[in-house]
């Protein structure tokens, strides 16, 4: 009987499901197109050259060139640093010198290893390289009581945004007793969109984090209603069991993930606001006003969600 309550299920929301299938799969043709089209004119050798900000947080270097040689010293390639420092050449297969133009470095920014630059790669026909040239100097270890409270706070700072995630989760389970093991990805889709906004822009216009964070969010609740009316909106109908909605959550958790990693891989994106801010010396640690902002408005949402449901007619219902 559970197996054809099962099968019943997957037969209702194969429907609303196959629309945003038939819409990832897009995505993924477009990107699996430019990663096809790059390979097969040579090997790829790329990078990323970030720093560490005032706050200790990596930041990408941009507008550095990097020049790539062949074994005759003739220059066959050159690229420019992305905003968030990311880089790449496609070059012939075939042996390369890849040179740091030190000349186009920020001032007071250095490598850290000089004598390895330029870096040898050899490479294949549809291979790809990375080569790393570390900045600044190596960080020296220290302790003491102050460490400490820096990573407690760094720690309060993580476990607020964590909490806010959360909240989904745990309504999500308070009223239907589903853990939706999509809530992740469903997280990571708004942390794309910011990205997309605030670095590729809607028609060329790249946008601002703090007006990308309105549109994202009404992005995220459209996305969110349409997924409820296709997919789960069906099998509540139906009497689907937690057990097939819960086979269906861990589904499309598995291809939203991978859907994602394909598309944006697995390396951390950074937005192009508030990237570099001058850190607050609060005595025994120190936060940069994003973080402060950030850890206010966290706590605000959890005080107004929790306060909502306490003594609001529809927290109660």
């Amino acid at each position: 009987m559970g197996g054809v309550q099962l099968m019943t299920a997957f037969a209702d929301v194969r429907r609303g499901a196959m629309a945003l299938v038939l819409g990832l799969f897009m995505l993924v043709g477009l990107g699996a197109g430019a990663s096809v089209s790059a390979q097969e004119s040579g090997g790829e050798v790329k990078g990323n050259l970030v720093q560490k900000d005032d706050d200790g947080e990596r930041v990408g270097v941009p507008g550095v060139i990097f020049r790539a040689f062949n074994d005759s010293g003739t220059e066959v390639s050159s690229t420019t640093t992305a905003e968030d420092g990311s880089w790449s050449m496609i070059v012939p297969e075939g042996s390369y010198d890849i040179l740091l133009d030190v000349e186009t470095l920020p001032d007071g920014v250095s490598l850290r290893n000089p004598d390895k630059n330029p870096a040898s790669v050899t490479l294949i026909d549809g291979s790809s390289k990375s080569t790393l040239f570390p900045l600044g100097e190596a960080e020296a270890s220290s302790a003491g009581g102050n460490t400490v409270i820096q990573l407690m706070v760094d720690g309060l700072k993580l476990g607020l945004i964590i909490a806010m995630c959360a909240i989904g989760l745990s309504l999500i389970y308070g009223t239907t007793g589903l853990t939706n093991f999509a809530h992740g990805e469903a997280v990571t889709f708004g942390a794309v969109m910011a990205y997309l906004l605030n670095n590729a822009g809607v028609f060329g216009v790249r946008l601002h984090l703090i007006p990308a964070t309105v549109i994202v969010i009404l992005i995220c609740g459209g996305a969110g209603g349409l997924f409820n009316r296709t997919v789960w909106r069906p099998m509540r109908r139906r009497g689907a069991s937690l057990v097939a909605a819960l086979v269906v959550s861990i589904g499309f958790s598995i291809f939203f993930r991978y859907v994602i990693l394909f598309i944006f891989s697995g390396r951390a994106k950074r937005l192009r606001d508030y990237q570099i801010q001058e850190q607050w010396d609060l005595g025994l640690f120190r936060l940069a006003p994003k973080d402060l902002v950030l850890m206010i408005i966290s706590v605000s949402v959890l005080v107004g969600v929790a306060s909502a449901l306490q003594f609001t007619r529809m927290g109660k219902a």
